[in-house]
């Protein structure tokens, strides 16, 4: 789902939609219609999405409160705004699974990474002769052995980006933990201003800069650089950071970076993807390979069903589980204890929690965002239900 959260934001937030054109509008231009919505607001990142198809997003807070604004980048229009999209929704659920803790809940998923990696290594170790299965699929020998089939065969085929996701996600946890000095070497210092210009003062960083210039100086100093991204600092001591796409192909925005000073419009920092370190384009190829819109919407939609097929790896590997424990029982005519059961619903009772707080209290959320989002959930809940004990049991006792 965070694969494709771009595309779902498009799909049901109308005001995100752009029909793209051929010149863009004046940055600038953006900037004034802004002031006009948000006189006082303070901009703090210019996202230049990716997909010509959706507007840029940038980040305003406005008394108090951070809002994704809306901007038209062909007409320069501001069109809305939210105080939560669905790509920060599902960047947030996979980042940290929303836990109180933010490095903790990070710890958490990425500690997948390597659960992942063992998973499919012992799998194909029991799996004997497995390159043999590729095309088998049992279909006429009731569901346990037809969900035993599917489960191997979509391991099978998973296992390309089993190994993607698995070594991307440790490479994740070796740069968070700075194993080897990782962390502190790709993600290099802000640089800070010597001079700071007399009338700092009274600049508004916000609305006072000429965002235009400082794209085209960035543009200069890397060949075939297009200035896109932009982080606007909140103090007189840091530059604008630019960030965008050049000629170097599978690397994030973040490998090409430009650092403007914004009262004088000079360079002070550069790093260019075409010579960055092994280590620094490593890091800077792991978030394309490991969401896949490297290759646009071609490559996110391919990466979107087969995570989904390594999703249902979980779903029928308990449906599997779930269904030979339950025979089991019934022929021992043992009680269930489902000790487990209260174990698990607290630590989903507490992420819910944790949740539904920091909807409220850091996105400030709607009530007609809450209930979509609550909505959804319970159709899941609902869903597992029906499938993992309702019709669990009935395949049972009708055996």
């Amino acid at each position: 789902m965070a694969t494709l959260s771009h595309e779902m934001d498009w799909l049901f937030i109308s005001e995100v939609r752009a029909k793209p054109q051929k010149e863009f509008a004046q940055r600038n231009t953006i900037l004034a219609n802004l002031k006009k919505k948000y006189p006082k607001g303070q901009v703090s990142y210019w996202m230049r999405t990716e997909e010509p198809y959706l507007c840029d997003i940038i980040y305003v807070t406005d008394h108090g409160r951070l809002t994704y604004v809306f901007a038209n980048p062909y007409t320069g229009e501001i069109q809305g705004n939210a105080n939560l999209t669905f790509q920060r929704f599902f960047r947030d659920l996979h980042y940290f699974l929303f836990m109180p803790f933010y490095q903790f809940g990070y710890f958490v998923v990425l500690s997948f990474a390597f659960l992942l990696l063992i998973s499919f290594l012992t799998a194909l170790c029991f799996y004997k002769k497995w390159w043999r299965k590729l095309f088998v699929l049992e279909t006429k020998k009731g569901p346990l052995v037809f969900f035993r089939s599917l489960h191997r065969l979509v391991g099978l085929w998973s296992i390309p980006f089993s190994i993607l996701f698995s070594i991307t996600g440790i490479w994740y946890f070796v740069e968070r933990t700075n194993m080897a000095d990782v962390g502190t070497k790709v993600n290099p210092k802000l640089p800070k201003l010597e001079h700071i210009a007399a009338n700092a003062d009274s600049i508004d960083l916000a609305y006072d800069i000429d965002y235009d210039r400082v794209a085209e100086v960035a543009q200069r100093v890397i060949p075939h650089f297009r200035a896109e991204d932009m982080n606007i600092p909140n103090d007189h001591h840091s530059p604008v950071y630019v960030r965008g796409n050049s000629d170097v192909p599978l690397v994030r925005q973040r490998a090409n970076r430009v650092y403007v000073d914004p009262y004088t419009y000079k360079v002070v920092g550069v790093q260019d993807a075409k010579t960055i370190s092994t280590t620094m384009w490593v890091n800077d190829i792991a978030d394309p390979l490991h969401f896949g819109y490297w290759g646009g919407l071609t490559t996110k939609i391919i990466w979107f069903f087969m995570g989904l097929g390594i999703s249902s790896l979980v779903l029928t590997g308990i449906w599997i589980t779930l269904k030979r424990k339950a025979q089991h029982r019934k022929k021992k005519d043992k009680p269930v204890l489902g000790k487990w059961k209260f174990i698990n619903w607290g630590i989903y009772g507490g992420m819910m929690v944790s949740m539904y707080v920091q909807l409220v209290g850091r996105y400030h959320t709607s009530i007609t965002g809450i209930i979509v989002i609550s909505c959804g959930w319970l159709f899941l809940l609902g869903a597992a239900y029906y499938v993992f004990v309702y019709r669990l049991n009935k395949s049972v006792n009708a055996n």
